[in-house]
């Protein structure tokens, strides 16, 4: 743990706590500047699929999409990062023949669905996975669509490519800052960094978009209401991100991102929210992201689908309750 880090959650085993998870909470206002903060606001992090949103910004405000006829379905899944259910591989491989490409085209890899049900009939009749099973097949659409727009050949993950230098230059312009450098994420794409608070900030930039004309501005417009019409298509049946977007009281964008990262756009309220559990838990970054949003009376604590993320019990192998997973009290406020 370091010293800068906030208590996000504990897991509770009878009267122990068991464990406990550290990280860091940042709430940016419609001015992009902090007005809470749990942790540290300046901690540099690698924000993962939390900010597929920001790599789908070129897609739209190139006028590709528009060109390609894609509507907001296809927009969701751009910024999705799915199950890879058969309702998400028909959807993008819709998405890839329409437009004429082959997913031998895409560079995310192949991926076993994280649907159990498809992924243990697989198994079951001998069928290897795909790319279109792959979490982020959705993003890699983008990326070839607007990659035909740009050009630049087909290695269109390639940090030099036209499609990454788009991307990394509206990430700049949304987070406000030089990003530092960038990792390749799981799906081979560069995953590029930034600080906490700029990560908020550039989720309050999506937030207030509606508010301001230029391409960007209408183009982030576009993919947070795709995101928020489409909920199920962002990530799946039983996700947090899909469930607690339903749940809500008032229209809020949510998305996961590997490591312990989540964000959520607020609309109506112009903020956007940061979220790092520092051990890259999942379950910690859910578990607070229903907290921050219970706390702004954003979600009802007592909604069965968030408080399976908000205080989720633990159980053994006979189904005995053993336990529960609780928010830090300094988050619930």
């Amino acid at each position: 743990m370091s010293p800068s880090t906030a208590r996000l959650c504990e897991v509770w085993r009878g009267p122990i706590a068991e464990s406990v998870h550290f990280g860091h909470v940042v709430i940016a206002g419609p001015d992009g500047e902090v007005e809470a903060a749990w942790g540290d606001p300046d901690a540099t992090i690698l924000p993962r699929s939390s900010a597929k949103m920001i790599q789908a910004l070129p897609l739209v405000a190139s006028g590709a999409a528009d060109a390609r006829g894609l509507g907001p379905e296809q927009l969701a899944l751009a910024c999705a990062s799915h199950q890879g259910a058969p309702l998400h591989v028909a959807k993008v491989a819709e998405w890839l023949a329409a437009e004429g490409f082959d997913e031998a085209e895409m560079r995310c890899g192949p991926e076993p669905s994280r649907d159990k049900n498809l992924r243990f009939e697989m198994i079951r009749d001998g069928k290897s996975p795909s790319q279109l099973h792959n979490n982020c097949s959705g993003k890699h659409a983008g990326f070839l669509t607007l990659a035909a727009q740009l050009g630049g050949g087909a290695e269109y993950v390639e940090p030099e490519h036209p499609v990454q230098i788009a991307a990394r230059d509206a990430f700049e312009v949304v987070t406000d800052r030089e990003s530092p450098g960038f990792g390749i994420d799981g799906c081979s794409a560069p995953n590029f960094a930034t600080t906490m608070s700029a990560m908020a900030r550039a989720m309050s930039w999506f937030a207030t978009a509606h508010r301001r004309e230029d391409t960007l501005s209408r183009a982030g417009v576009r993919l947070r209401e795709a995101m928020m019409a489409h909920p199920l298509l962002v990530a799946g049946e039983g996700r947090a991100c899909t469930l607690l977007m339903q749940a809500a009281k008032e229209p809020v964008a949510l998305k996961t991102g590997a490591e312990g990262f989540f964000i959520a756009i607020l609309p109506e309220r112009g903020q956007g929210i940061a979220i790092k559990a520092q051990d890259g838990a999942t379950r910690a970054a859910e578990c607070a992201i229903a907290a921050v949003l219970v706390r702004m009376g954003v979600l009802d604590a007592d909604h069965r689908d968030v408080a399976r993320f908000l205080s989720p019990q633990i159980t053994n192998r006979r189904g005995i309750v053993t336990g529960s997973i609780k928010p830090a009290v300094t988050l619930l406020g």
